[in-house]
C-alpha cells in the first residue's frame, strides 16, 4: 500500500506563502522543497504532474522571482557578479566571448554577449 500524499490544499497554501514572502530575497526550488518538508525529487515530480498545475505555476513563479532577484541585485552590485553569472545559467543564460578582430590586428577586441534561452510559452 502506498503512502498517502503530502500534497494537500494546506501544503499548496504554504507554497504560495513561500512565493509571496517578500523577505525571502532569493527564492528557489530547493528552498521551496525545504519549506514544504518534501524532497527535491518529490518537488520536481509535482512540477511535472498535470494534475498539480497550481503547484507547477507556483514553482514557475518562484523561478521568475529568482531571475528578477539575480538580475536586479547583480546589476546593482548587491550580489557577487561571478555567482550571479553562474546562477543565471540555470535560467538559460550564458556568455559568449568573440575574440575575432575586425581589422586583422593582433589584439582583437573582446565582446561579451548575454544569450537568453528561448521560451516556448511567450
Amino acid at each position: 500500500m502506498a503512502r498517502p500524499t503530502k500534497y494537500t490544499p494546506e501544503l499548496l497554501a504554504k507554497a504560495q506563502d513561500y512565493l509571496d514572502n517578500e523577505s525571502n530575497s532569493f527564492p528557489s526550488h530547493i528552498g521551496l522543497a525545504f519549506e514544504l518538508g518534501i524532497s527535491n525529487s518529490t518537488l520536481y515530480e509535482w512540477i511535472g504532474n498535470e494534475d498539480k498545475h497550481e503547484f507547477s505555476d507556483i514553482a514557475e513563479r518562484v523561478m521568475q522571482r529568482q531571475y528578477i532577484s539575480l538580475t536586479t541585485n547583480g546589476l546593482d552590485g548587491t550580489f557577487n557578479g561571478g555567482i550571479t553569472k553562474l546562477m543565471l545559467t540555470k535560467h538559460g543564460m550564458s556568455d559568449k566571448v568573440d575574440q575575432t578582430s575586425s581589422d586583422g590586428s593582433m589584439t582583437p577586441p573582446t565582446t561579451i554577449n548575454l544569450v537568453a534561452k528561448e521560451f516556448e510559452n511567450l
